[in-house]
């Protein structure tokens, strides 16, 4: 370890491992003891760091569901999915959600489909159909919202082309 960074305190170590990126309580928890830190001093970290409110697992799902969405067309469950792998509690994940307008999820579906129907536009229909069902499955929404999805995206493509 390098002698400089083994001479911090776990709050040091703390507001370092935050510079990159929020972290949720449980990834803090696990960098402080990764870095051989006692218990006691990493409870005293963890509770200081939470009420400066520089930790704080409800706004870093919000933040998380926001930029995803804005980043690219997701589905909740895979929203979902990647929060729980962050450790965060699932009744903060189902709150955060529930920030997610209604029609988003139909939405993002649609515009994913409208491009891979595109982008596979020279295949055969019952091919160009699997590859673009498999992409919406792969962003975590379910058959009948992919199913959806892809026929009005064929169907908006078919009246395009008139």
């Amino acid at each position: 370890m390098d002698e400089r960074k083994s001479n911090l305190s776990p709050m040091d170590r703390a507001l370092g491992y935050l510079t990159s990126r929020d972290r949720t309580e449980y990834e803090m928890r696990e960098y402080l003891d990764r870095c051989q830190f006692g218990e006691a001093d990493i409870e005293r970290t963890i509770d200081r760091l939470l009420e400066l409110r520089l930790l704080d697992d409800a706004s870093f799902a919000e933040r998380f569901v926001k930029t995803r969405l804005a980043a690219k067309p997701l589905s909740k469950a895979y929203l979902r999915r990647k929060l729980s792998e962050h450790h965060v509690p699932s009744e903060i994940i189902a709150s955060a959600l529930e920030t997610v307008p209604e029609n988003t999820e139909d939405e993002n579906a649609l515009a994913i489909a409208e491009k891979f129907c595109r982008q596979f536009a020279s295949l055969d229909p019952t091919l160009r159909k699997q590859r673009v069902m498999r992409r919406l499955e792969a962003r975590g929404f379910s058959y009948d919202v992919c199913t959806r999805a892809y026929e009005t995206a064929v169907s908006n493509a078919e009246e395009e082309t008139e």
